[in-house]
C-alpha cells in the first residue's frame, strides 16, 4: 500500500514538474518563431485582414454592447428576418466600409513595415521612432473609428427585436444591453486584439 502511494506521488511530481517546465519554457519564449515574420508586429493573417478591410476586433466596444456590424448582419439576414430595404442598406454600408477601410489597412501595413525596416537595419533614431509610432497610432485610430461608425449606422436601421435576436445568434445573450460574461468569446476576441498589436 505504501509503495503504491509512493509511486503515485512520484508519478504526480514528475507530471507536474514536466508541465511546469513546459509552461516556463513557453512563457520565457512567447515570441519564438515571430522573428521570421516579414513584419514582426503583424502576423500573415493580420496583414491579410488589414488588406481586406476586416475588423480584427477593432469594433468590440460596439459589437459586444448591442451595435452589430453590417458584415455579420448580412451573414445572418435570414435568421434576423431583415427586410429587403434593410438588407440593401446593410450591403451598401458593407461596401462603403470596405472602400474606406482597405486603404487605411494597407497604409497601416506599410507603416508597420517601415518601422520594422528601421529597426531591422539598426538605423532608427528617437525622432524617427516618435514619428513612426505616432503615425501608426493615428492610422490605427482612423481604422477603428471607421469600423465603429458602421456599427453605429447599422444599429440605426434595425428593430429592437432584431438586435436581441442578433445577440442571441452571436452568443452574447438575449439582451445586448445587459452585462454578459461570455469568458470564452471575450477571451478569443481579446486574444485576436492582442495578436494584432504584436
Amino acid at each position: 500500500m505504501k509503495s503504491s502511494v509512493f509511486s503515485i506521488t512520484v508519478w504526480a511530481m514528475v507530471v507536474f514538474s514536466g508541465l511546469s517546465s513546459t509552461a516556463l519554457a513557453q512563457s520565457a519564449q512567447p515570441y519564438s518563431g515571430m522573428q521570421t515574420r516579414p513584419i514582426k508586429a503583424l502576423s500573415d493573417q493580420q496583414v491579410a485582414d488589414l488588406q481586406a478591410g476586416r475588423g480584427m476586433g477593432l469594433a468590440l466596444a460596439a459589437e459586444l454592447n448591442g451595435y452589430p456590424g453590417p458584415s455579420h448582419l448580412v451573414e445572418l439576414s435570414d435568421e434576423l428576418g431583415l427586410t429587403t430595404e434593410q438588407l440593401s442598406s446593410l450591403k451598401e454600408m458593407f461596401d462603403a466600409m470596405k472602400v474606406e477601410t482597405i486603404p487605411i489597412g494597407e497604409n497601416l501595413v506599410a507603416q508597420e513595415q517601415e518601422l520594422d525596416r528601421l529597426f531591422a537595419e539598426k538605423v532608427i533614431s528617437e525622432q524617427q521612432l516618435k514619428a513612426a509610432t505616432q503615425n501608426i497610432g493615428e492610422t490605427r485610430a482612423r481604422l477603428r473609428n471607421a469600423h465603429l461608425s458602421y456599427h453605429l449606422q447599422a444599429r440605426a436601421i434595425l428593430h429592437p427585436s432584431q438586435i436581441r435576436r442578433y445577440a442571441e445568434l452571436r452568443g452574447y445573450g438575449a439582451d445586448p444591453r445587459a452585462p454578459v460574461h461570455h469568458t470564452s468569446t471575450i477571451r478569443n476576441e481579446l486574444r485576436t486584439l492582442r495578436d494584432s498589436t504584436r
